[in-house]
């Protein structure tokens, strides 16, 4: 069985339609849905239940401990994490299970917005390379429980790029593969703070982060250049 694990924070605009559409999408349907919640203080975790899902409140905000705690709960055999704005493929469990049981561990899809932009579209095309630098958790990741286990999960000190931590680490143990298909995730980010700036500090957070630039001041700097409430 596949666990989705949706890790949440004030998210009623999106919560419904992601767990509709899952529970909708063509496929074997043999996944459970949990949502792993960072103390909402809207209505996100009760939509959610009423949507159908399993819902709970993180001990810890942040989404790798919330992503953690949602693995701990976790009945399938494989674990398959996406953002609370993100849809992904129809037959996306199929294409899951056959991955793996063709011998990959770990994977994701490649990116899709739902904005028309050529810029944005421009950066969805390149993720369909095999490249660490654009792997980023919008494109949603499936690992074996097992592996996930034994690589220590997320690492809670990482409140940005948690996805690529654990990617890099994945990938220096098993295989992984990128599935040609798309998620489709919301553009809202680039929308609300522009998108060739928003593209622009999101170069600037991978860098700082590449030259080892702690999660404090990461965090820090998006804080204080997106336009947000949430990371």
């Amino acid at each position: 069985m596949i666990s989705i694990i949706i890790p949440t924070y004030n998210e009623a605009d999106h919560i419904t339609s992601t767990i509709k559409t899952l529970i909708g999408a063509k496929g074997t349907k043999f996944f459970e849905i949990i949502v792993a919640d960072g103390g909402s203080t809207d209505n996100t975790v009760s939509l959610a239940k009423q949507a159908g899902a399993i819902t709970f409140i993180s001990p810890q905000k942040g989404r790798a401990a919330q992503m953690n705690a949602g693995a701990e709960l976790a009945k399938g055999e494989i674990l398959y994490f996406l953002h609370a704005d993100t849809i992904p493929p129809d037959e996306f469990d199929t294409d899951i299970l056959n991955a793996v049981n063709k011998g990959n561990q770990a994977g994701c899809f490649i990116l899709s917005f739902d904005h028309p932009h050529w810029f944005l579209k421009a950066n969805c095309w390149f993720t369909r390379f095999d490249i660490d630098a654009i792997r980023f958790g919008d494109q949603s990741l499936f690992v074996t429980k097992t592996v996930f286990q034994q690589s220590g999960g997320f690492s809670e000190q990482h409140i940005v790029l948690e996805d690529q931590h654990l990617i890099k680490r994945l990938r220096k143990a098993i295989r992984f593969i990128v599935i040609k298909k798309p998620v489709i995730t919301s553009a809202r980010k680039y929308l609300e703070n522009g998108i060739y700036k928003t593209q622009g500090i999101f170069f600037i957070i991978y860098f700082l982060y590449v030259l080892g630039v702690s999660q404090q001041r990461l965090v820090k700097t998006y804080k204080k250049l997106i336009s947000q409430n949430k990371l």
